[in-house]
């Protein structure tokens, strides 16, 4: 699972964390195969420190990495993703999952419970 957020945001990226940190707890036993990255789209406040403290608030387990990086890199990664929305202030809330390495992207546009973020998740287990 993949999303993209930034940690002085007050308005989608909270909700979109607080639903990614209870996915593992629903999913019970298949969390142990579940991946999940959040990727800070303000890597200039975004330091390696500052999202520690972040993934800490949200209690991110050993499978959720922050990641941040050079603006330019950032701005592709979301361009590759279709989700590059010109500034972090404009940015839509969009979930990325996939099964395996190699296996084909599900995007999620909007907000969803997560119950139907574990329903899509094992979905894509159960297609492979």
């Amino acid at each position: 699972m993949l999303n993209f957020i930034f940690t002085t945001c007050g308005a989608i990226c909270p909700v979109m964390s607080k639903i990614f940190s209870e996915v593992p707890e629903k999913l019970g036993a298949d969390a142990s195969k579940l991946r999940m990255i959040s990727i800070s789209i303000d890597p200039e406040t975004d330091t390696p420190a500052q999202l520690k403290i972040y993934a800490k608030n949200y209690g991110a387990g050993a499978r959720w990495k922050f990641l941040t990086g050079k603006v330019a890199d950032i701005v592709t990664v979301q361009r590759a993703f279709d989700s590059y929305r010109g500034d972090k202030m404009s940015h839509t809330p969009v979930t990325l999952l996939r099964a395996a390495p190699g296996q084909p992207w599900r995007r999620i546009d909007g907000f969803v419970t997560p119950d139907e973020l574990m329903q899509e998740y094992r979905q894509l287990l159960a297609s492979r």
